[in-house]
Order: structure tokens, then sequence, then C-alpha cells
């Protein structure tokens, strides 16, 4: 659920912080953002598989 809400809102934060005319370094705090959520959805994904496995 993370992975499947993180980037449509990580596409419509960018697009509004350029409509909005922000800065750029506010692009790479929802940049990072994002990533961040990626990889959280990643690490628990793993260790959901890993509990599985064994």
């Amino acid at each position: 659920m993370v992975i499947f809400l993180t980037f449509p809102a990580w596409m419509l934060a960018s697009w509004l912080g350029g409509k909005a005319g922000l800065e750029p370094r506010f692009a790479f705090l929802f940049d990072f953002a994002a990533l961040g959520a990626f990889l959280w959805a990643m690490i628990v994904l793993w260790r959901a598989w890993r509990a599985m496995r064994g």
C-alpha cells in the first residue's frame, strides 16, 4: 500500500511544487521523502518474506 500511494503522491507534490514556483531544494525534499518511503516498504517486504520462509 505504501508503494502504491507513494508514487502518485510524489508525482503530485513535484507537479504542485513546480506550479507554485517552489525552490529546487523542496523538490529534493519530496524526492528524499519518497525514497525513504520506498526504502521502508522494501525493508518491511523483505522482513515479511524472510519470516514466511523460516
